[in-house]
């Protein structure tokens, strides 16, 4: 079973509305790769929706070290963005931030109706999302003489792995990707080349 592998979005989603007693809630889901991308993805929604009541988000990422935040902007404590983030949380996404967009229609729906609103919405757009399996990579630089140039390509080409860049002037240098799991196999192989430099 691997484990450098994780679930998130291939790309952001079109708006969903889910609608309770006149109140219109309208769900969008993002892929992100940072949480300073959070911010500006809900400040552009609050612009998109100046009219709205509520703008309630939750987010999670991170693979080996998650972070996960959820906010009710104003909404019942807990009545808004936890209900979202159980609904990223249940399909195991990472790197995912859902924004729900409450107007209100003048009837209170109560703390449970809230739930189920933001629940149903985050869901709709979830169900309605593009999922992507995506491995975790690190780089390996590897400099090396020109007559151990046949040596590294053996490996790369035996462990089929991805050259970011190279530079094969009289020394040669190369940085390739090696997906998470096998780093410190493949990192090995290029050591045990003693003439050969390996940098991470």
């Amino acid at each position: 079973m691997a484990t450098d592998t994780y679930l998130t979005l291939s790309k952001p989603t079109e708006p969903v509305i889910f609608k309770d007693r006149k109140s219109k809630f309208i769900a969008y889901a993002y892929p992100t790769q940072h949480i300073d991308e959070i911010k500006p993805l809900v400040e552009q929604l609050k612009k998109e929706h100046h009219s709205a009541r509520h703008w309630c988000y939750a987010y999670r990422i991170g693979i080996q070290k998650i972070t996960e935040r959820a906010n009710d902007d104003g909404e019942p404590s807990n009545s808004a963005g936890q209900p979202i983030l159980n609904q990223i949380k249940a399909r195991k996404l990472t790197n995912v931030l859902v924004v729900v967009v409450r107007y209100f229609g003048g009837v209170k729906l109560g703390v449970g109706g809230l739930i189920n609103a933001y629940k149903t919405a985050a869901q709709m757009a979830l169900e309605q999302a593009e999922t992507v399996e995506k491995i975790q990579t690190r780089q390996l630089q590897v400099i090396f003489d020109y007559n151990d140039m046949n040596k590294v390509m053996r490996i790369i080409k035996e462990q089929q792995l991805h050259i970011v860049s190279q530079d094969l002037q009289a020394n040669g240098k190369i940085i390739v990707e090696i997906r998470l799991d096998d780093f410190n196999s493949v990192k090995t192989m290029f050591e045990k080349i003693h003439t050969l430099k390996v940098k991470t």
